[in-house]
């Protein structure tokens, strides 16, 4: 059994094993563009950070709160945007991706707000709506690949 641990990530080396993980799945793997992959965005978002017990970088994902999470949901400051989830391809199916939702929805809630919004890749709208999501609104492009927007209530 893989121990994992997720946590806020609270430095720049931190930080920099976010990145590596977003370069491996996003930029190597699906073939993102690094300029698209990486925005103004990631200064101020929480970046959560899911590690093997020897420290080995599984999986990363966002938080964007306030006026940035407002630009990408549409306008409302009281919902959080969830972002640039990303699980190493070894760690896939351990349970680091639910981990990681579930640590930034507990973020979210810390800080007040009402839900969380998420632009699910398509082939990723199962694993979303099992933790609760729910898609709404057409299908879209982002840097190619096709997505849909999906939104779970914090209330309760």
């Amino acid at each position: 059994m893989t121990v994992v641990t997720v946590r806020t990530a609270e430095d720049a080396d931190d930080l920099a094993a976010c990145f590596a993980v977003r370069k491996d799945v996003f930029v190597a793997e699906q073939q993102v563009p690094e300029d698209l992959e990486y925005d103004a965005y990631d200064a101020t978002a929480l970046h959560v950070l899911a590690v093997r017990a020897d420290g080995v970088p599984l999986g990363t994902g966002r938080l964007l709160t306030g006026a940035a999470a407002a630009a990408k949901n549409g306008g409302d400051a009281s919902v959080g945007a969830l972002g640039r989830l990303a699980v190493a391809q070894a760690a896939r199916g351990l349970g680091v991706g639910a981990a990681l939702v579930r640590a930034i929805e507990d973020a979210a809630r810390t800080r007040g707000l009402t839900a969380v919004d998420l632009h699910a890749q398509t082939h990723a709208l199962g694993f979303y709506e099992r933790l609760g999501y729910e898609a709404y609104g057409p299908e879209f492009p982002d840097a190619g690949i096709p997505h849909r927007a999906m939104r779970k209530s914090l209330a309760g």
